[in-house]
């Protein structure tokens, strides 16, 4: 008796779509050679993207208005889990990343080793072509803030360019519109231990049209998302560690007035209030740290018992 064909593996394309008509169409034709489906979330375009994308063969949603880069995954991950997608890719329609990678950045996903993989610029074999060295910088802090939130090692939390298994599809939730959702999608995943992975891969910044969002507007956007979520996971190295260093210059501004205080009454008081003020603003913060610690932990515990949620 012959054994039963196996299931056809179903992996979609999706590419958030903002006034793109110079690229659009090339970008759509060369990932049609790698995958079974290309949607396209025209985002409030004013130009031709969404004729040029149909014409190409990609299925298009349209929103009314710009909602943002966060805006248009929200719809492609429906739109992908009403398909019954097995995996999706996600990738800009700018032309900044390499079609000819996606066999690589699925692979992980279709043999089972990863729910999320990521393309990466910064690990061995990925690169950045052309990029400016001041992104690079804001890239790094921003990783750097992230990976201390979420106790990830991820050389590149930044990249756009990512693949998601059907059980990352069912389980993943964010809220965030804007350019903070690459880091509240990846605390998300760890949070529902999803198995992620980063494949190398190149970056091309030499593309007709580039990023829509600023790298100033960006990088602020993102760093504040990425500091608050560290404030709420680690309060206390956020808040004690400061309240500590404040304590500890108002300790000595304090012993110096005191040392000071045979020299002249007018002295003493004007550096003994300000140490007396910043003593007890880092005394503060180390409480407010300790406290929120401490009801993080709390909480923690509660979820661990009742949901064995970690």
């Amino acid at each position: 008796m012959e054994n039963a064909a196996q299931p056809r593996i179903r992996v979609v394309a999706g590419l958030p779509m903002y006034n793109e008509e110079e690229t659009i169409g090339t970008v759509i034709t060369k990932v049609l050679e790698h995958v079974d489906e290309v949607i396209c979330v025209d985002d409030g375009s004013s130009d031709s993207s969404a004729r040029i994308a149909e014409s190409c063969g990609a299925k298009v949603h349209r929103h009314r208005i710009n909602r943002g880069y966060g805006g248009a995954l929200k719809t492609l991950f429906s739109v992908a889990k009403e398909m019954d997608a097995d995996a999706l890719i996600i990738l800009d329609s700018d032309g900044q990343h390499d079609t000819e990678d996606i066999p690589q950045l699925i692979s992980p996903i279709l043999s089972g080793d990863a729910d999320f993989v990521i393309g990466s610029r910064f690990i061995n074999g990925g690169s950045s072509q052309e990029m400016p060295a001041y992104r690079r910088l804001g890239i790094k802090v921003i990783t750097a803030a992230s990976n201390l939130s979420s106790d990830l090692d991820i050389k590149d939390t930044q990249s756009g360019f990512r693949a998601f298994s059907k059980l990352a599809l069912d389980r993943l939730r964010f809220d965030a519109e804007g350019m903070e959702l690459s880091l509240e999608m990846l605390e998300d995943a760890h949070e529902k231990n999803l198995k992620i992975k980063e494949v190398p891969t190149i970056i091309r910044y030499d593309v007709p049209k580039g990023s829509n969002f600023t790298a100033i507007s960006h990088g602020f956007t993102v760093l504040t998302w990425a500091l608050l979520s560290l404030s709420q996971k680690k309060p206390l190295l956020v808040l004690g560690l400061p309240g500590m260093g404040l304590f500890a210059a108002g300790a000595a501004m304090g012993l110096n007035a005191v040392n000071q205080f045979t020299d002249s009454v007018d002295y003493l008081v004007g550096p003994g209030l300000t140490a007396i003020w910043v003593g007890v603003l880092g005394l503060s913060l180390i409480a407010t740290g300790l406290v929120l610690q401490s009801a993080r932990n709390f909480i923690r515990h509660l979820l661990i018992r009742e949901f064995g949620l970690d």
